[in-house]
């Protein structure tokens, strides 16, 4: 039985990629903060859930304590790690900038520390589609420049996939960074659009809405997206003998390490998303025209060719099948 050392067991696509291990068959060890960037309670039930599997044990400590990471690294002795742990958010790191250095940057530094030491066949970490920042070319291709990221949770997550780079190359540490596209579905977080938007329509507020509407995202279903990453857990990179990496890879020349978009490769507009949360829910929203917050993009839309290439998969769940999956969800969860 392959044990996978997951951070974030509690979060949204955490507990979303543990189900889908366990279900298959692994061990898995969790690792999470339980902080309160959102109802801790929703985290504390999704861990329950998890507790029920005999193959899931878990440890609650922040990711900067060191200690706790390695201790529970040299005891549990993972074959994979699956880095997904974070302080999330694009826009509340307008507010808070300090929380996102030392979670995404300190943190994300002592995963990769207990990885090296390890010497584990296979680090995965989670990037963000966030990291194009201002490119305007899509479909966003792996292998196309990110140097223009927006806000600090960008900037943060570029910083990793740079620090990746450098531990893959000085340490012969084979490393996967995987960048999300707009992820949804049921267990979701609070500060989520499908969330505040389902939330409001139900309960007749007003629902926020930037650009007045008029952008686009790859939602992609959180189900595809951890099918997603279970594939790529043995889709190990190698450094390439030669140098010389496959058209369309991006593989580093230099070192074992890959950056991969998991999208649906579908750009949708947002007014159809809340088109589409409307027909589900049975009644229309309350809409609050604005303009463009700070630091966000007008879109995003995933090519997802090496994904398909790399694992033979491809997301496509249907925004309107998703929403509705989620809106059961949240019915049922919150009794309403």
């Amino acid at each position: 039985m392959q044990t996978v050392l997951v951070t974030g067991t509690a979060g949204f696509i955490g507990f979303h990629l543990s189900r889908l291990l366990l279900a298959e068959g692994f061990r898995v060890v969790g690792f999470d903060g339980m902080t309160d960037y959102y109802d801790v309670r929703l985290k504390e039930r999704r861990h329950q859930m998890l507790l029920q599997n005999p193959n899931f044990s878990c440890r609650i400590a922040r990711l900067e304590d060191f200690e706790t990471l390695q201790s529970l690294c040299e005891t549990e002795k993972p074959d994979a790690i699956v880095h997904l742990a974070a302080q999330a958010g694009v826009r509340y790191s307008l507010e808070n900038p300090r929380a996102y250095i030392e979670t995404n940057v300190t943190g994300t530094f002592n995963v990769m520390e207990c990885a090296r030491a390890l010497g584990v066949q296979h680090l995965l970490m989670a990037s963000t589609s966030s990291v194009y920042g201002a490119n305007t070319e899509m479909p966003f291709v792996e292998t196309e420049k990110a140097d223009t990221q927006l806000t600090i949770y960008a900037a943060t997550k570029k910083a990793n996939e740079a620090m990746g780079h450098s531990y893959a190359h000085l340490w012969n540490l084979p490393i996967t960074m995987f960048r999300f596209f707009t992820v949804y579905g049921p267990w979701g977080r609070p500060d989520m659009a499908l969330f505040k938007f389902t939330k409001g329509i139900i309960e007749g507020t007003p629902i926020d809405i930037y650009n007045h509407g008029e952008m686009y995202r790859d939602f992609t279903y959180v189900e595809d997206l951890v099918r997603g990453i279970r594939l790529l857990i043995d889709a190990v990179p190698d450094r390439p003998d030669d140098g010389n990496v496959p058209e369309g890879d991006s593989l580093s020349p230099v070192a074992p390490f890959r950056v991969v978009n998991i999208g649906n490769s579908d750009k949708v507009r947002l007014l159809d998303y809340i088109d589409a949360i409307e027909a589900e829910l049975g009644k229309p929203a309350i809409r609050n025209y604005m303009d463009m917050q700070m630091g966000d993009v007008p879109a995003t839309w995933a090519n997802a060719d090496l994904l398909n290439t790399l694992t033979g998969y491809r997301p496509q769940t249907d925004i309107r099948e998703g929403v509705a999956k989620f809106v059961q969800w949240y019915r049922d969860y919150y009794q309403v």
